[in-house]
Parts: structure tokens; sequence; C-alpha cells
């Protein structure tokens, strides 16, 4: 083989990894369906929140998500169907932007674009990607304020242990393990995120991968979580 065929050998295998790479952020393996206690996340800002938050875990995003390598993001428009304005009471409820809420609109617009795009077919268009959202929190009771309350784990501002939380949220999702994220103000360390996963399809809870690992700000500690 001359240096023109080995030339040619070299930048096919490289175009190949190289495509095999890309492939990998391309479409989505499962959903993560991430829902924010609002006093700790303003608790966790820089600047006060506008808002007196409330005392409840609401909406940050619903985002097709990968086992393996990226998440994809920031995806192509596949059918264009806006969100309908009869929804926007609704989101404000269960999906504020909870650092200004006057800024709901673009929150929302920021995670259809980053996120929601990515969820094809199983998200056909902006609209379905909020009416799934809607539907995924009051009527498939995936509220996980709502999923703690029967638990009898309430936003008192005690202690729990991280064993409490995973099993109450196990009992509401099909016995699967959630996504727990923490975060330490002094000594004190506190829920600020739960995710609950599921299929492609986004109709089965399946386990949640990839959780914080222990080096990580995020990490939750076996005991003396705050909520």
């Amino acid at each position: 083989m001359g240096i023109t065929g080995m030339v040619y050998v070299v930048t096919m295998v490289f175009l190949l990894i190289v495509l095999i790479l890309s492939s990998s952020t391309v479409g989505h393996d499962y959903f993560q369906f991430t829902q924010q206690y609002q006093l700790a996340v303003c608790n966790s800002n820089r600047a006060p929140c506008k808002d007196p938050p409330d005392k409840l875990f609401t909406v940050h995003g619903l985002w097709p998500s990968s086992m393996v390598g990226p998440d994809p993001s920031n995806c192509s428009i596949r059918n264009i169907r806006k969100r309908e304005k009869l929804l926007e009471p609704q989101l404000a409820i269960i999906w504020p932007n909870v650092f200004d809420r006057t800024k709901n609109k673009l929150f929302w617009d920021k995670e259809w674009m980053k996120h929601g795009t990515c969820g094809y077919p199983t998200i056909n268009n902006e609209n379905h990607y909020f009416e799934t959202v809607i539907k995924m929190y009051i009527t498939k009771k995936q509220n996980v304020s709502e999923i703690l309350s029967k638990a009898k784990i309430e936003p008192d501002g005690k202690k729990r242990t991280l064993l409490d939380i995973e099993n109450a949220i196990r009992n509401g999702a099909d016995n699967k393990k959630p996504k727990l994220k923490c975060q330490k103000k002094g000594r004190m360390t506190e829920l600020v995120e739960i995710t609950l996963c599921s299929d492609k399809s986004g109709e089965h809870f399946i386990d949640c991968p990839h959780p914080f690992e222990p080096i990580s700000p995020h990490f939750c500690p076996t005991n003396n979580i705050k909520y």
C-alpha cells in the first residue's frame, strides 16, 4: 500500500471514529424528571430570590439523557408546534423560575430548546413537551412533595436520613432508585433536587444511573440531610 492509500485509510478511520462519537449525542436512552426544592435553591443562590420561595418541590426540567457519553442538547426541531398559552397558568405553578418568576417564559423556552428538542420521537413538539411535564407532575402523581408527604416526610427543616428519603421516593416510583442532589452550607447539608428516571418511552420508571460521586459537592451523606 502506497502513502496515498495509507493516508486514505487513516482518514476514513478517523472519520468513522468521529461519527461514532458524535452519534452518542444523538437521541436519548432515558428521561430525567428533575424537581427542585425552592427553599434550598434560594438558599444556594448568591442573590436572594425575587419572590419568597415555597416549601415545595417544583419542576426544574424534563431531560432526555444518555446512559453513556454526554447528554444530548440543543437538537433539531422536527415538528413546529409552539407552546399553547392555555398551558402557562399551570406551568407557572408547577414549573416556575424560582429565582425570578417574571422570567418564567424565558426559563421554559430555555428548557425546551436545550432539552425538550432532544426527546424525539417520544416528545413530538414544544407543546407536547410541556403537556408531558404537566401530565407527569399532576396526572401521574410524580410530584415529589406529595410523594414525600405520603411517607410523612414534611418540609419542616428536620434532619433526615438518606435511606428514609430514598425509600419514600421508591414507594412512589415502582421501587426504582431516584437521584438526589444535596448542597452544603456551612455545617448544614440541604436536600436540593430529586430526580425520577424513566425509560426512553417515558412510561416506565427505571433506577437512575449516574449518582453523584462522594467527591462531588452535590453528594448526599447518609445522615443529617435537612428538608
